[in-house]
């Protein structure tokens, strides 16, 4: 098919399936009344020097932190693996316009984020655990105690459960400020809301998953 084609063309790869299941994408437009718009064009810019963006060295390397967001979101595998497909192919479409795009990573992760957010709809599943051990291990190099490993295992594991627990607006945040990095602005503009409502979604996150996370600890569970 089309969408076949052009996947192996960008050189995307998915290691539990192919594209053959993503029937009437390329009818799905991106602007839609439950997305975020995409990050501001900006005419000046070319004139600050971002030029010649490649999808080899720009985008591809952003194949991780896209899973991991549409992980968060979704929380099914499957699900944000072709999140992760879908939003490659859309970035590539707008190529043309790359070098009017500020940044091309918030331009992406906005792209997944509305994704992601069409799968919870369609799904029905905006409150399920992720239960999937391959994700945040914690570093086993830094105690070489069995049981301070295991201690270290459980607690990662509670907090991951915690945080896929949250409200999804939390979810976001959280993966995007406290594991990706980001700046409150960058956040912002990913998820089309003021630096304020990142900061209290933020804060109220953390706060939910302190207050959990003492319970539980206090109960042993």
């Amino acid at each position: 098919t089309g969408g076949h084609n052009q996947s192996r063309h960008l050189g995307i790869t998915n290691r539990n399936k192919n594209l053959s299941g993503i029937n009437g994408f390329w009818e799905v437009t991106f602007f839609n009344t439950n997305a975020c718009n995409i990050p501001p064009f900006h005419s000046s810019f070319q004139q600050r020097g971002m030029k010649n963006i490649s999808f080899r060295d720009d985008v591809l390397p952003l194949k991780d932190k896209l899973y991991r967001l549409a992980l968060r979101i979704t929380l099914n595998n499957a699900e944000a693996e072709d999140v992760v497909q879908e939003t490659l192919i859309k970035v590539w479409n707008r190529r043309s316009q790359w070098e009017e795009i500020e940044s091309i990573e918030a331009f992406a992760l906005t792209v997944c984020r509305n994704l992601s957010l069409d799968k919870i709809k369609r799904m029905g599943n905006d409150h399920d655990s992720l239960d999937d051990s391959a994700h945040d291990s914690p570093d086993s190099s830094s105690s070489s105690n069995p049981e301070e490993q295991t201690m270290a295992r459980d607690q990662v594991a509670l907090v991951r459960q915690l945080i896929d627990r949250l409200p999804e607006k939390q979810r976001s945040v959280i993966q995007l400020r406290d594991i990706e990095g980001k700046s409150y602005r960058e956040i912002a503009t990913i998820m089309c809301i003021s630096e304020e409502q990142v900061k209290v979604n933020l804060y109220r996150a953390r706060q939910t998953i302190k207050k959990k996370f003492s319970e539980t600890d206090s109960y042993g569970l």
